[in-house]
């Protein structure tokens, strides 16, 4: 991947348009949420799993990672069940957006357990971006549909399991790389969709649902969504983050929702108001200074 595109901030913002995909393919199937949920972790942790049995490169991390494996797993499976109820309740572009939200959630993660002091910009982006999802939704909640209002809470849910996921995750890497250099956790992120998968069709099986693919067309979009948006972006991001400065991976967060809410209107005609448009436009904003981080002083010399 690296030697076809060297350029990692090209590899970040085409990993980002990749990815924004991911609610195009959710809402173009025709099996329930959690069917689309699970075979996107399962195709995509599948061909993970092969790419480094060939290379020979898996091996079984220690029982301390492992526990946080498992932990991010939950957190993922979660995300997943979350985001594609709301991806068909209220569409791809607002249902990625609020799943966006993550950002808040883990500023709020921070403070409570890990003795991060929320910076300014991070308390002021909070209120700025409650304030384009009134602007976009409606004040008025009670008269929202039924299935609007759950859609946006689930986005909401999304955001917190996604937030959840990344702390996990983040420990488990941070106990994997440990005294070693490091690398893409294509390992961790194998073991967690597989581990994912496996939870949601325990899921699937609670709900009464079979994991059937009824048509050839639904085994391709499901097919290509864990290949390409859970597998190929993945990779086009993970590998670039090391090059990148952090201000342009938060410009990177914003273009996954951007274009997600370009292809509900483009493919799916979703009609957007000039107060919505500026809603989002305001969530954006707010996700993205809520994203940043503080540039590094430069070394002297």
């Amino acid at each position: 991947m690296i030697a076809w595109l060297p350029n990692p901030r090209l590899r970040l913002l085409l990993g980002a348009a990749v990815i924004s995909f991911s609610p195009v393919f959710v809402a173009l199937v025709s099996v329930p949420s959690t069917n689309s949920a699970f075979y996107r972790v399962f195709f995509g942790g599948t061909a993970l799993l092969v790419w480094l049995l060939v290379r020979r490169e898996f091996i079984w991390p220690r029982k301390a990672v492992m526990v946080w494996l498992i932990l991010a797993a939950f957190g993922f499976a979660a995300d997943l069940w979350f985001w594609h109820r709301s991806v068909l309740f209220i569409g791809p572009g607002l249902s990625t957006l609020l799943g966006n939200f993550q950002v808040f959630f883990m500023t709020l993660a921070g403070a409570l357990f890990l003795g991060q002091k929320p910076a300014m910009r991070q308390l002021v982006a909070i209120p700025m971006a409650l304030v384009g999802l009134a602007m976009i939704v409606g004040l008025d909640w009670q008269d929202l549909d039924a299935d609007y209002r759950w859609g946006v809470i689930f986005g909401l849910l999304t955001a917190l399991s996604y937030a959840a996921y990344m702390l996990f995750f983040r420990e488990a890497q941070t106990r994997s790389v440990r005294g070693k250099a490091a690398a893409l956790p294509t390992r961790e992120l194998t073991i967690v969709s597989l581990g994912s998968a496996l939870l949601l069709a325990a899921s699937a099986a609670a709900e009464g649902t079979s994991l059937v693919i009824p048509t050839a067309s639904d085994a391709a979009w499901l097919l290509g969504y864990g290949i390409i948006a859970h597998v190929f972006g993945w990779l086009l991001i993970a590998s670039s983050l090391a090059e990148v400065p952090p201000a342009m991976v938060g410009l990177s967060l914003l273009l996954q929702p951007l274009l997600s809410f370009l292809w509900d209107v483009l493919i799916f005609d979703r009609q957007v108001l000039p107060l919505e448009m500026a809603g989002a436009a305001i969530a954006l904003i707010a996700i993205y200074i809520g994203a940043k981080q503080p540039a590094r002083a430069k070394a002297v010399g």
